[in-house]
Parts: C-alpha cells; structure tokens; sequence
C-alpha cells in the first residue's frame, strides 16, 4: 500500500477513494479499497490506495484523535508512506472541532513539517482564496453552511478557524505563489524548517494538481478529496504503480433508497425523484414517539420495487429547528440514526436488497455501520464525489454513498444506472 487516507466520515472517504482511483485524465490512478473502520486484518497485496472511513467529525476530540491515530498506525504498518487527513470539503468543524486535535497528533505521530491544509473541491464551488474558504461565490459563513444543523460554520477564515483548535501554527501559502508552479511550491515547503499547518489556496483543479505534485515525498497532507487528484501521478512517475483503471462489477437485485440529508440539493433531488417514483416521508413527530419503525420502512421499500422507492427524513430548516428545539439535536440525530440503520441491515440481510442508495452523510455512516461489511471495492464515478461501492461478499452489494450538497438533480436514478441490471427506470424517464 502506497497511500494511506484517514477520513473523518464515510461519504467524504467514497469522495476521495474515487478521486485515487481515477488519478489524473489519461493516466488513470491506483487500485483503491475503502475500509469501513479500523481493519483487523491486514490488506490484500494489490491494494495501492487505503481508505479508512471513521464517523469521527462530530465525536468529542478525543475520541476523534484515538480512532485517527488507530487508523493511522494500522496505514503505516501496510507500507503507507504518504498519509491523508480527507475532511469535508466545507470544513464542517467549529471552533470545538476535532480537525485541529486530529492534525496536531498526526504531526507530532508523522513527524510531518510542513501540512498542506486545503479543503478545495473546484468542481463543486469550493475555493480557497486568501486563507478564506468560499462556496460558489459566497464565503463560507454565508453559503447556508452557518446553519448546518450539527456543525454551522460562522467564519470562512480557515486560518482563524484552526487556530482556534490547533496548537501547531497555522500558515498560509497564496494563490500568487501556487501559479507559479509545483517545483518552486515544492521547495517552499522543503526550506521552511518549522513545523505548522499551511493553508494552500487553489481556485482550479490545475492548482490542486500543482499543489499534489508539490506534495510528493510528504508524510501528511489534509484536505478535501480534490488534493488527491495529482497524489497518484507521483507514485506512477517513480514507477512504484502502473496507473489505469479498475473494472467494476454489475449487480442486480432489488433496490433501497435512503435519505437523510437536509441540505438544498437533496431536498431538490427527493422532489425530482417524486415526480415519478415511490416516496416515503418520515414524520418526525412519528419516529420520535416509535411510531414509525425499521419494519414499517422495509415494507414500503418491499411493496414498491416497480417505482424506484425512497424513504427518507430530510426537511426545511426551519422545520428542522422546531424539531430540534422540542427533541434537542442529538437525540433526533440518534433516533434517526438507528431507524435507517436497522431498517438498512433489514433490507440487506433479510429482505434481499443488492443496490442501495443512501444520502447524507451521517445516514451513510449509520448504514454503512449496521451493515458491517468491512472493505468496499472502488467502482465508476456517479456523479463529482460520488462512486459506486461493491461489497466483496458472496452475495454482492452495490452502495451510492451521497454527501447532502453532492449530485445531479435527478442523482437517484443515475446512481441506480451505474450499478446494472433492472434498475425499472422506465418507470422515472
């Protein structure tokens, strides 16, 4: 294994398990494999990418810092000689959040210098400019993300906000001084002597390629998925991979699609879905009393596999607010939870479901953890960010793991598409 890669929840580690696999346009990257967890056992030989997916964004810091560094050492002792720290591509952490803590024991365990932070992702509209970090064209405390309901960013200065979590310095590096190529970047970081964490602008995918070659040869890189575009052209280039792509399997079988994401664009995405598909709402109210359960979801699942069906608790923010103000924030997140966990190893173990769909990235981890698959194989990509997952059981299952901002207006039906066989898409042409 070549490179190792810490993700702090299970979308955002598809997110960067595809952006490994695919590496650069017409070079192709390196055979990835996504562990859901710390593995007990060690990779297989052909493995050139590891991705460990934790559910650690929003745990207390210890705890987050425990599991990183539990990750971190089972990587190195496959034979990582590079480590990512992949956290969201909207930095997701407030001034008590755990991407400092993670990052100030990763370098003192690396004994890394030098730590390119840069949570850019172009092709979504995240860009780093002047240590501020911005969606489309707003900053981040003004893109909606200063109401996210777990982790609401107020500061778009991600040197300010790390400084707040972190010991180790912060720095900068700007954009003026990325355009002027990869080697005099690279020799930036080779001639500062003191250990900090350097916010890197990039406002391109050119500038995050720039920024990943510069980085060969560093022990620990964090970021968003798109700084790992370029990360495989520098093993390719030392002749330590061969580059390509992956075959991926098609599965066929009934499908699953839960959802529970509150962002703008999957709540656009379940309003398209409906228009032509099965749609179940879940009431808050209902799962809050356990008058909605695991069953109740595998049975409208089961009686609607002719029309696509989806389930899901996704809702307005306001709605939201008044329901968290009632229940309070963690207990609905638990509740819910739960539900879509039990009813996903339901539909998978018991009722036969071979191609599940899931939105948000909270829910994919609830899934992904009920379901205790251990590894996943890295398929196609679905949309930016998003592969197709293969489990490598006998009984194979296909996963789409969507973060909220993620996707298509129609991403549902796409995703099903990617995974083959009769995905009853006469039915929401």
């Amino acid at each position: 294994m070549l490179i190792g890669v810490i993700a702090d929840d299970f979308t955002g580690a598809s997110d960067i398990a595809v952006t490994l696999s695919k590496g650069l346009t017409g070079e192709g990257g390196l055979r990835t494999t996504q562990y859901l967890g710390v593995p007990q056992h060690p990779a297989t030989p052909d493995v050139e990418a590891g991705v460990i997916a934790l559910k650690s964004r929003s745990i207390p810091a210890a705890d987050a810092v425990e599991q990183s560094l539990a990750a971190c050492e089972w990587l190195l002792d496959q034979g990582c000689t590079q480590i990512i720290f992949k956290y969201c591509s909207t930095f997701d952490s407030t001034a008590e959040g755990n991407i400092g803590p993670v990052l100030d024991a990763l370098t003192t365990r690396l004994q890394a210098k030098q730590v390119i932070v840069c949570p850019a992702f172009p092709t979504m509209g995240r860009t780093v400019y002047q240590g501020n970090l911005f969606v489309h064209d707003r900053p981040l405390n003004e893109s909606g993300m200063e109401h996210h309901p777990i982790t609401p960013m107020k500061d778009a200065d991600i040197r300010r906000v790390l400084a707040q979590q972190a010991v180790t310095p912060v720095g900068h590096i700007a954009w003026q001084h990325v355009t002027q190529g990869s080697e005099p970047l690279r020799q930036q970081f080779a001639s500062d002597a003191e250990v900090k964490l350097v916010v890197v602008d990039a406002l391109s995918d050119h500038d995050l390629t720039i920024i990943g070659i510069a980085a060969a040869g560093l022990p620990l890189i964090s970021g968003g998925s798109g700084i790992a575009q370029a990360l495989p052209h520098n093993f390719i280039k030392a002749g330590l991979a061969q580059g390509g792509s992956q075959e991926q399997p098609a599965v066929d079988g009934l499908s699953a699609i839960l959802v529970g994401s509150c962002s703008g664009a999957t709540r656009s995405q379940i309003e398209a879905h409906q228009q032509h598909s099965a749609v179940l709402a879940l009431d808050i109210q209902q799962v809050m009393q356990n008058n909605i359960t695991a069953d109740d979801i595998v049975q409208f699942i089961l009686d609607h596999q002719a029309d696509c069906p989806l389930v899901y608790s996704s809702g307005d923010p306001l709605s939201v607010k008044k329901a968290q103000e009632q229940y309070g924030q963690q207990r609905i997140s638990q509740r819910l939870d739960q539900l879509f966990g039990d009813a996903a190893r339901k539909l998978v173990y018991e009722a036969g479901i071979r191609r599940l769909v899931v939105g948000g990235g909270e829910t994919s981890g609830a899934v992904v953890s009920a379901l205790n698959l251990g590894s996943l194989q890295v398929g196609n990509e679905i949309d930016p960010g998003v592969p197709a997952l293969f489990s490598h059981s006998d009984q194979p299952l296909a996963l789409a793991l969507k973060s909220g901002n993620f996707g298509r207006r129609d991403f549902f039906r796409h995703a099903l598409s990617t995974f083959g066989g009769d995905n009853h898409l006469d039915k929401i042409e």
